[in-house]
């Protein structure tokens, strides 16, 4: 028997009792054929926790077979992304922690313990960290994430080990506060972990193991991941730390212009004192690069302030 089997057909953990109320939140899109599976496992691991499938519109009968299962469903009237399901999930849970799973079986509940547990520590998001060999289906992209976790981590001056996780706890009253910057679509792990920790919040990892895509086709492209990745990258500069690229940038553009003119005085034109266009365009383009960091920078920590109780 498979090691991948055994995961599947364990033990569901031992339920246990948490200083707080739990919401558990899957967003789901045609996930009919193992969506009542699902919930069933995070019943029996939560017994006591309100599960809350949204459905994204389904052309199958996701909602109905969520329904059956024991789960409370909310219906999108139209398909809205992931994004926005998980936004609608958060908006409508009544637990104290919201606890998101995605619906297609990768998320094993034998995991619920150490990332609840944590919560209970008193952090107000604990993050699923998958191993480095189970972050994606290929090698391109698992590395692609390695970039997002060192990118992610350079932005916010903090250790970033998983930024596509979607399998995470948070407090609800405190995501709550950055609901707004989570996208429609896709990547609302990733701007949810770095705006809690650009928010000064305090943010954990419990170590996981992924697993493989249980039935069904999964929305993941090529051609769209490579596109999404690039969109992600812009999205996250922007949103969290513009002055940590913009500045950087700035640098190496007056470097570039003082090596130009050094060329220029030393070996092009060593007679006369002249200082060519490029050095010129290099040296203005770097203020002007740098004065577009200092604005986006200033932008940025609007969206940070704390709005009084």
């Amino acid at each position: 028997m498979s090691t991948e089997l055994v995961e599947q057909t364990s033990a569901p953990p031992v339920p246990q009792i948490y200083p707080f109320t739990v919401t558990v939140v899957i967003p789901a899109y045609n996930e009919s054929h193992g969506i009542a599976a699902v919930v069933g496992r995070v019943r029996a691991a939560l017994p006591d926790a309100e599960v809350l499938v949204v459905d994204d519109c389904s052309r199958d009968d996701t909602g109905t077979q969520a329904l059956a299962a024991g789960a409370r469903v909310e219906r999108h009237p139209m398909n809205r992304g992931n994004g926005a399901a998980v936004k609608t999930g958060i908006r409508r849970a009544t637990g104290e922690v919201v606890l998101l799973m995605d619906a297609d079986g990768q998320m094993d509940p034998r995991y619920i313990p150490d990332i609840l547990g944590k919560m209970a520590e008193g952090f107000d998001m604990v993050v699923g960290a998958r191993s480095r060999d189970t972050q994606g289906d290929n090698i391109a992209r698992r590395l692609g994430n390695h970039a997002l976790d060192a990118l992610g981590g350079y932005l916010v001056e903090s250790p970033v080990l998983d930024l596509t996780s979607g399998y995470r706890a948070m407090r609800r009253a405190v995501i709550m506060e950055f609901i707004h910057l989570l996208p429609n679509r896709y990547s609302y792990p990733t701007t949810s972990t770095l705006a809690l920790l650009k928010g000064g919040y305090s943010v954990t990892y419990a170590p996981i193991q992924g697993q493989r895509r249980q039935g069904g086709q999964s929305g993941q492209k090529l051609l769209k991941n490579g596109v999404r990745f690039g969109l992600i990258i812009l999205r996250i500069v922007s949103l969290f730390a513009p002055l940590r690229v913009y500045f950087p940038v700035a640098l190496a553009m007056q470097a570039l212009a003082l090596i130009s003119f050094m060329i220029s005085f030393f070996i092009t034109d060593p007679l006369r004192f002249h200082v060519p266009n490029s050095a010129v365009g290099l040296f203005v383009g770097s203020i002007i690069v740098f004065m577009f960091g200092l604005n986006a920078e200033q932008i940025a920590a609007l969206r940070f302030q704390r709005r009084e109780e």
